[in-house]
């Protein structure tokens, strides 16, 4: 039987010649993640399994991201029981303090996720490196705590989905609009527990950041990863990086999909997914007279350096409105420094926003911007579910960056064309 590319790389982890749909199998795992949030609970239960070592201390990966700059005595208490550990085990890739950045830009940019790997992470946008061609997916703390342990995980072999992504991209359309708009499509269970593969026309053009952020929100399909066969735009951005091997796979082309979902992004516009859900994606034109308090540009999703640059160019010489608090997170140190190089942190000071250091921040009511009773944001993150920026009567709107840096110049919700 023909295989798509999560099912050869399934296969190969496996020890199998292919391997079918709802199968389950012990796959080898090459990179195993915990953050500040996840690791405390995955290191309780290791320690109870009574194993000294984990697996490989070059294949397990921790990043204290969450509520880092610790923001109160828990998180600090939290994050030194995670270092202590990391420390014990004397884990190669462990991020901290100075080194730290938002996992799921940070690991890339490291090159520690490649073509063909399999990365289990006990958070759920792990899938984030399947823009690479990896098969990535998340866990739950306890599953991390085994695959340290035993260095392989249980799962079921997802049915593919593949969407096709036809036409020619408008003026500030980028890789979140087709992905809000591929979940507004099929909805926040539409993928569930299948894998999401993006392919077409447009997708091969795609600039890789924009590649990771559609990867990094096939959960909020409820997709068990998502995937992007890797090309020459995956060669040349891993060529400087990637530490390991790479293992370039495609699906055959007679592979067997349960279904397929083409889209004309000819006539897409800049979407918004309203609350509380991101399936709510509508049109930015469509979303008219909502005024916002906070905007806010960064995240795993739409941290890079290519996401700031958007941003800087649309606030350059400008300033954000008054009565909007703009906030600003690089994905990693590098970024930040990047960022500073080309001017882009001396563009948001100078228009009035807030820069940040790399930290998840207020994307899971962490710190560093929450919100209070009524208030509203928009922000380029990949949730937008009751509470999850502060309180239950808050709301958040997701957005990409040239919408948030729009809006928070014009006091409220509006297409980067108005400025």
């Amino acid at each position: 039987m023909k295989q798509t590319i999560t099912q050869k790389i399934l296969a190969k982890h496996s020890g199998k010649k292919e391997v079918q749909p709802g199968e389950f199998i012990d796959s080898n795992v090459d990179i195993a993640l915990g953050n500040d949030i996840t690791s405390p609970l995955a290191i309780k239960q290791f320690k109870e399994i009574g194993i000294n070592g984990v697996f490989d201390k070059n294949k397990v990966v921790i990043v204290q991201d969450h509520f880092t700059p610790n923001k109160d005595i828990k998180s600090a208490e939290q994050c030194k029981f995670v270092r202590k550990f990391a420390h014990e085990q004397k884990l190669k890739n462990f991020f901290d303090c100075g080194s730290v950045g938002i996992e799921h830009v940070l690991l890339p940019e490291q090159g520690i996720v490649g073509p063909g790997q399999v990365v289990i992470g006990a958070d759920s946008h792990t899938c984030t490196y399947g823009a690479l061609g990896a098969f990535s997916t998340g866990v739950g703390s306890t599953d991390l705590a085994a695959i340290w342990s035993r260095g392989k995980v249980w799962l079921k072999v997802p049915e593919t989905i593949k969407f096709v992504y036809k036409g020619k991209r408008k003026k500030w359309v980028y890789g979140k609009d087709l992905i809000l708009y591929t979940i507004g499509k099929i909805g926040v269970d539409g993928a569930n527990y299948k894998s999401m593969e993006f392919t077409g026309e447009v997708i091969k053009n795609l600039p890789m950041p924009e590649r990771l952020t559609m990867a990094n929100m096939a959960i909020e399909a409820g997709g068990k990863n998502g995937i992007i066969e890797p090309d020459e735009i995956t060669l040349k951005y891993e060529k400087s990086r990637f530490k390991g091997k790479m293992e370039l796979y495609k699906s055959d082309a007679d592979a067997q999909y349960c279904d397929i979902v083409e889209i004309d992004v000819s006539k897409m516009d800049p979407q918004v997914a309203l609350p509380h859900l991101p399936e709510n994606s509508k049109s930015v034109k469509e979303v008219k007279n909502i005024t916002i308090d906070q905007a806010v540009i960064g995240s795993c999703t739409n941290g890079h350096l290519e996401d700031l640059e958007i941003a800087a160019r649309i606030l350059k010489g400008k300033k954000v409105h008054p009565y909007v608090r703009l906030l600003i997170f690089p994905g990693t140190q590098t970024i930040y420094l990047q960022a500073m190089k080309k001017g882009y942190i001396e563009t948001f000071i100078k228009a009035g926003g807030i820069v940040n250091p790399p930290t998840c921040g207020p994307c899971l009511g962490g710190h560093l911007g929450i919100l209070t009773k009524g208030e509203r944001c928009i922000a380029t993150t990949n949730r937008n579910f009751v509470g999850r920026m502060g309180d239950l009567e808050s709301e958040v709107y997701l957005s990409n960056p040239a919408v948030a840096a729009a809006s928070a110049i014009k006091g409220r919700i509006t297409s980067p064309e108005e400025v």
